[in-house]
């Protein structure tokens, strides 16, 4: 076992007594007692367990301490906590209190606390009762997500903006919170964004890096949870950017109204997907001005922010694709000597493969991230402005304002996505879109790329997205994933094959 810097090992008897230890339980007892009045832990449901901060010992072999079970929280003192291993064994427990005189005993949740912490490597974990996140789940008993977009709240979950589409797996409840540990590691490994998982019926668990981050998370999270059965009340929907009138089976009428709704509305697509080239922007602006811009500014981007850790992220990819590209013999590939033998030659070799890359208009993560990255410089000094069609400001806010949920996927990076919505011609139109998807999803001509964006939209069906390309194969691939397919038709697009099977659109204002 580590030592502390005392000298003790953390399982002794004086470590166990010492100030870190007795500091994190009497932190637990306090959040509790802040949590009581919110409703989060109420009848003795609900518990909390955080790491024990010792900067002498790395984080995986801190201990836990956590809340017992079936007691007053709202009185609970620090002598009434558990001190866990990092291992999950019990250290230290509670003496037994006045009437009923016996021991609390330690939280049904503890084996779903430990796989947070193995998981996540969190600093803390709450487990709420609160009732906004009972009823959330219930709003469509069918749910596997929670989804919410277009809140300010949402700045409060990590790795979350104002435009991104917060989403939170569900799992099914059962008997015993301990048989819950299975589930949750599946919605953990399943959602590698998500800080939280909801239980249907239940409650909900959230975690963070320190006790901090975790407090910040869960009011960020039950306020979004409570905005949503608000929402619902009024007949609007949260899901969606305009938060408009609840659609598809979603509202607050009775069975049969649904069922109606539903059928009179299974042709209409509630998600629009958007290829950018050729559909959304015109060819041209991306060939002749954005992979112009990547390739000229290429040396001097990678000189000017070598030594950062997006850059070296940056490398790190490329030198893998490169790696593949030699083993593979693809043409104009030449390898990338090591850091030792200086940056200027590391640099050198980088751009030559890249020119290579972008003359091959090569669809790959590691070439796409780095482009993002150059543009970015690019539209932060005002050097490159987006370009769309006329039609498509008025089309995404009509669509928007109908309360259909807009995505862009592209094989340029989300990044790159990004700025070039939120910088066009026509203004910032990143207040329409639900989200991106890039080529982390898959390859665009690959039908396992639909059927993943479709089982991330959170729709029953594959039907109800429309995605709208310029390009034939992608079109082909999406049909076989389910999707409605239309092929935008622009000026300098390649021609189509005759009797092609799909409908064409020479403007957004067709759909």
């Amino acid at each position: 076992m580590a030592l502390n810097g005392g000298g003790a090992t953390t399982s002794s008897q004086a470590y166990l007594e010492s100030k870190a230890v007795g500091d994190a339980k009497s932190l637990i007892a306090e959040l509790c007692r802040h949590f009581y009045p919110l409703g989060w832990v109420s009848g003795t449901g609900g518990s909390i367990a955080l790491r024990v901060h010792d900067d002498s010992l790395p984080r995986p072999r801190q201990l836990i301490a956590m809340s017992p079970s079936g007691v007053q929280k709202e009185r609970m003192e620090a002598v009434d906590m558990y001190v866990l291993s990092e291992s999950g064994d019990v250290l230290s427990a509670p003496f037994p209190k006045p009437y009923p005189n016996k021991p609390p005993k330690c939280t049904d949740s503890a084996a779903v606390f430990m796989k947070a912490f193995e998981m996540r490597n969190a600093g803390a974990v709450i487990h709420s009762h609160g009732i906004e996140s009972c009823l959330v789940t219930m709003l469509n008993p069918s749910a596997k997500e929670f989804r919410i977009t277009h809140m300010e709240m949402i700045k409060g979950v990590q790795g979350h903006g104002y435009y991104d589409e917060l989403v939170v797996p569900i799992i099914e409840n059962t008997a015993h919170e301990n048989q819950l540990t299975e589930a949750l590691a599946e919605a953990i490994e399943g959602y590698p964004r998500t800080t939280a998982v909801l239980v249907r019926n239940h409650g909900v668990y959230i975690w963070g890096d320190t006790w901090i981050s975790a407090k910040t998370q869960a009011e960020s999270y039950h306020y979004l949870f409570d905005a949503a059965v608000k929402l619902y009340q009024l007949g609007l929907d949260w899901s969606t950017p305009n938060h408009g009138p609840l659609q598809d089976g979603k509202t607050v009428g009775g069975v049969g109204e649904i069922q109606k709704s539903l059928k009179a509305m299974e042709s209409v697509p509630r998600c629009i997907l958007l290829d950018i080239e050729g559909t959304t922007t015109p060819i041209t602006f991306v060939t002749d001005v954005l992979f112009p811009y990547a390739r000229d500014n290429v040396k001097s981007h990678l000189s000017a922010t070598f030594h950062t850790a997006e850059t070296q992220d940056d490398i790190k990819l490329l030198r893998r694709q490169i790696e593949d590209d030699l083993e593979g013999g693809i043409h104009g590939a030449v390898p990338i000597p090591a850091d030792e033998e200086g940056e200027e030659k590391v640099i050198a070799a980088l751009v030559a493969n890249i020119e290579v890359m972008i003359r091959a208009d090569r669809k790959i993560t590691s070439l796409k991230q780095l482009q993002g990255h150059i543009w970015k410089t690019g539209f932060s000094k005002k050097e490159i402005k987006g370009v769309v069609f006329e039609d498509v400001p008025p089309a995404l806010e009509k669509w928007h304002a109908s309360g259909k949920r807009i995505y862009i996927y592209s094989s340029g990076s989300r990044l790159a996505q990004r700025l070039l919505f939120g910088n066009t011609n026509h203004g910032d139109l990143r207040k329409h879109l639900s989200g991106f998807f890039d080529t982390t999803v898959g390859n665009k001509k690959e039908t396992r790329s639909y059927v993943e964006i479709f089982e991330s939209l959170g729709v029953d069906q594959p039907s109800e997205i429309l995605f709208v390309t310029d390009v034939y194969q992608e079109a082909v691939a999406a049909k076989q994933a389910g999707l409605q397919v239309m092929i935008s038709v622009r000026p300098g697009n390649a021609s189509l094959p005759e009797d092609n099977g799909f409908k064409t659109i020479t403007s957004f204002e067709e759909i």
